[in-house]
């Protein structure tokens, strides 16, 4: 049985929520969550909302067991890009590409034995 959290359109860019979601993928529930608290990078937080979300969607819709939960699945894909500009010398402007991600956290529970 699996449980999913999903979040859309986060405003961060890809790239560097991967940098996060790698250090959780295929942990503990308790421990992905210590390990979120302690990183110091702009995704932690978010990541962290999100996993607390599909542990409540575990609880609440699937009755599983939360101390038993394991990250199963986690993964972050491009979403829209904003695009800005920039004025720069001589009357050009330049490009500014605002990166956004969805975000999927999937938890299963722990096979026993």
């Amino acid at each position: 049985m699996q449980a999913k959290a999903v979040a859309k359109t986060v405003r961060i860019a890809p790239r560097k929520a991967r940098l996060v979601v790698d250090l959780i993928r295929g942990k503990q529930v308790g421990e992905a969550i210590a390990i979120l608290k302690h990183t110091p990078k702009a995704a932690s937080p978010v990541v962290e909302k999100l996993l607390k979300s599909a542990v409540a969607n575990a609880e609440h819709n699937y009755d599983m067991d939360v101390n038993n939960l394991l990250v199963s699945k986690v993964y972050v894909d491009e979403g829209p890009t904003m695009k800005r500009f920039r004025p720069r010398a001589q009357g050009r402007a330049s490009q500014i590409n605002k990166r956004t991600s969805h975000i999927t956290i999937v938890v299963s529970e722990q096979k026993e034995g």
